[in-house]
Formats: C-alpha cells, structure tokens, sequence
C-alpha cells in the first residue's frame, strides 16, 4: 500500500461495510470474504478515493499485526545532510534562520517598485510568494477534492440515475444541483459522495 492517509472506507457493493483506521476496515472486509459476498468489494482512500489493497491471508491476528508492522514501520534514513537540520552544529554569528540566498533577475521597474515597498525588496517577494502559494493551494484542494469524489463515483454510481448531472454539478461547483442529482442514490453512497463532495464546495 502506498497510501498517505491512514482510514479508509469499504463497500460491499453499494452498502458500507466499514469506515475507519486500516486495520479496522481490513478485518471487516476479511469477514466479509471469508462468509463470501454477494458483490464486488472495494475499498477506497477517505481522502484521494484511491483503491486500498489489503493482504488478508491468514488469521485476524496475523492481519492486524502484518498492516500494524507496515503502518509503524521505521522511516527509510536519509544519509544526505540537510543543511537546515536544527541539529547540524552552528558556527558564529547571526542564525540563518533558514533562508537561502538566489539569484533573482527582473526589468529596472520591477526593482524599482519592490524597493518602494514597506521592508525593501526582500519583504515584498516573500509577501508576494506567500499570497501566491495560498492561492495555489486553494485551487489544488478543490481540485483534489474534485478527482476524490469523481473518483468514487465513477466506481460506485456510475450506473445510478443522475450521475452525469452530479458530475457536471461537482466541476461546476454547484452544491444545490450536485445534492439534487444524488438524492435518490442508495444511502450510503449517497452519504459518501456527498462528504467527498462538499470538501470541492469548501464546507470543510
């Protein structure tokens, strides 16, 4: 498994079987398996609705203790040295305080409005980068968030009436419509694809 986030959320066909931390869920679809279900099951990431593979051979025990040892796993080391390492010793004089020193290159008027600016040149750059980053990343969460609940539904809906009108809403940003596309879905996909899809409409 290469997933980031650490819960998940498995169905049994259009019916939720279990939503939680990975061990969970996995001994929850094991049971499920092992009576053998009547649809397809699948799992997905609560977060990118990425497909979750659980290796569920053996007993429970042997399960929860495989995927606690691949959660608690120590970190690959990094032999590099990381020059910002609060650890690394100083030397004299003024702390860096992690900034780092580049060239940057811009027209006379360019510099001649960032040295007008309260703070001086450098002041102004980090402002600007700043509002610039915070920007992209509301953008790129939305856009996550798109993906995530497309994602899901194209798996679990894709079939039900109104999912082309859903998926339309949902890139549109239209709560209202997305909510009235969805409303006759099975309840628990219903409920999940409207939680995936209200991170895309900022309600969370």
């Amino acid at each position: 498994m290469t997933q980031q986030t650490t819960t998940c959320t498995a169905f049994e066909g259009v019916r939720r079987i279990a939503s939680g931390a990975f061990v969970d869920v996995a001994l929850a679809v094991k049971q499920v398996t092992e009576r053998g279900e009547q649809a397809p099951v699948l799992i997905f990431d609560d977060v990118t609705s990425q497909p979750v593979e659980f290796d569920l051979r053996g007993t429970a025990d042997e399960v929860r203790e495989r995927l606690t040892r691949e959660q608690t796993g120590a970190p690959v080391s990094d032999e590099s040295a990381d020059p910002t390492d609060a650890s690394a010793p100083r030397g004299r004089g003024r702390p860096r305080l992690g900034v780092v020193a580049r060239e940057v290159t811009l027209l006379p008027r360019h510099w001649d409005w960032l040295n007008s600016r309260p703070g001086g040149a450098s002041v102004a750059l980090r402002k600007l980068v700043d509002a610039a980053r915070l920007s992209g990343e509301d953008t790129d969460r939305v856009r996550r968030a798109q993906e995530a609940a497309y994602r899901f539904m194209t798996a679990l809906a894709g079939n039900l009436p109104g999912y082309e009108e859903a998926t339309r809403a949902l890139y549109a940003a239209d709560a209202a419509r997305f909510a009235a596309s969805i409303a006759q879905w099975p309840g628990d996909v219903h409920e999940h694809a409207a939680k995936l899809a209200s991170r895309a409409f900022g309600a969370v």
